[in-house]
């Protein structure tokens, strides 16, 4: 009975496991997954949405300085009577040798001169900055991950090309050696096959130390365990096309720079500095304060005592020797700066655009160029091998098509990395 439970059990926990142990194991990573990975650990984006909030609750405290505020107040107050004549109070502005006081008192600053607005105002400048420096703030961490990404996938390509030259190589080696001792060689040729093969070791161990540091820098975005390998899913093979949009007309060019989120940043400046200009100029206008008050303020503590109370103030500005002048002065040519910052940026902006369309492009075209030359490079490495072998070549034109196989490729995948990357660049360029 046991037995059969035990097996019951089993059998339906089994395919809870299965599916546990299925969604546990560890695929590899695409790239959407690398940037959600960095978007979820701590780094600055994560810091951008910190200071977004922080924003808005300034906007929470400026709102409440428009809105009244409310307080109960309880005190008790003993004056001490005169020495000589003990039913008489020591001190005139007193009423009494005890006071309880317990009111409850609303005050509203009525805005007048603007000076609460203003900071309503800057407030929300404020907010939209902090928005506009988190769009920064993930763009480029999204574009970090990005070139990241692409550098582990491209020198872990090129370590595996240095290793395959360097079997080719060490098979060359032992195929001169092997001719040598049959007296069909020159020990010249099992020199030359020897310092190629010292070559390629030479150029594996760089290219192995390149892939381990660029896999330290894509997971030091979301681990610190940064040494250990990275399962990625590599795209080296499969480029994409070259997108539509890099064929826009140039009319549109100005309607796709506009969306970059450091335009909204100016924007949000220029906002913030005609606040504070507002805020400045309020210290110059009158500025009105109302408080009511309701309770008890008494010699005894009787609530047939209770009363209520109102005051109003007015406070007229007369002269600040131009401080308030020269402060809305200094934030109107602030934000003069940044109408000019914006205009510099603008063009910049262009031009990055242009010159991360023609990156894009350029590399673009320089994938097909490689891979001819790749094909050729590997055409030309194994019929020089058959021409040695045959007797009719020269090592030295095997060593160099060995060589030329290598670079070849190399200048292959830095071409498609080089063309994904430019694509990361046209998309920051293009305001996305």
């Amino acid at each position: 009975m046991r037995l059969s439970l035990g097996l019951f059990v089993l059998v339906i926990s089994w395919p809870l496991w299965a599916a546990e142990a299925q969604s546990a194991a560890p695929g590899p990573l695409t790239l959407e997954d690398c940037v959600r990975l960095a978007l979820e650990a701590p780094s600055p984006a994560s810091l951008a949405d910190q200071a977004v909030g922080i924003a808005r609750e300034q906007g929470t405290v400026a709102r409440s300085g428009i809105l009244p505020q409310v307080r109960f107040g309880n005190g008790f107050v003993y004056n001490s009577p005169r020495l000589t004549q003990r039913d008489q109070f020591s001190f005139v502005a007193l009423n009494g040798i005890r006071e309880y006081l317990m009111v409850v008192d609303s005050s509203w600053e009525i805005d007048l001169s603007g000076r609460l607005r203003a900071g309503l105002a800057i407030a929300r400048a404020q907010r939209n900055l902090a928005e506009a420096d988190r769009r920064l703030a993930r763009r480029d961490l999204r574009r970090a991950v990005a070139v990241a990404y692409y550098d582990v996938l491209l020198t872990r390509r090129l370590a595996k090309l240095e290793t395959a030259a360097l079997d080719e190589a060490r098979d060359f080696e032992k195929r001169t050696q092997a001719l040598q001792a049959q007296g069909e060689a020159s020990m010249a040729d099992v020199y030359k096959a020897k310092a190629q093969r010292a070559r390629f070791e030479r150029r594996v161990s760089q290219a192995r130390m390149n892939a381990r540091l660029a896999n330290q820098v894509l997971a030091s975005y979301w681990t610190d365990d940064v040494d250990r390998e990275l399962n990625l899913e590599d795209t080296l093979d499969r480029p994409p096309p070259l997108p539509a949009e890099l064929a826009a007309p140039p009319a549109a060019v100005p309607s796709i720079v506009r969306r970059r989120p450091e335009l909204q940043r100016f924007e949000a400046l220029r906002q913030q500095f005609r606040g504070e200009e507002t805020a400045a100029k309020a210290q110059l206008r009158p500025q009105a304060n109302v408080v009511f008050q309701y309770g008890l303020d008494s010699n005894y503590v009787r609530w047939a005592d209770r009363g209520y109370a109102a005051f109003v103030t007015l406070e007229i500005p007369l002269f600040d020797w131009f401080r308030s002048r020269g402060a809305a002065r200094q934030a109107r040519y602030r934000a003069a700066q940044i109408a000019h910052q914006r205009a510099i940026a603008l063009r910049a902006f262009s031009r990055e655009y242009f010159a991360a369309k023609a990156r894009a492009e350029s590399w673009h075209e320089r994938i097909a160029v490689a891979r001819d030359e790749l094909r050729n490079a590997r055409e030309n490495l194994r019929l020089a091998r058959l021409l040695y072998e045959g007797g009719e070549g020269l090592a030295l034109d095997v060593v160099t098509a060995q060589t030329q196989v290598a670079d070849s490729g190399t200048a292959y995948y830095t071409a498609i990395a080089g063309y994904l990357k430019a694509l990361v660049d046209f998309e920051v360029a293009s305001g996305k």
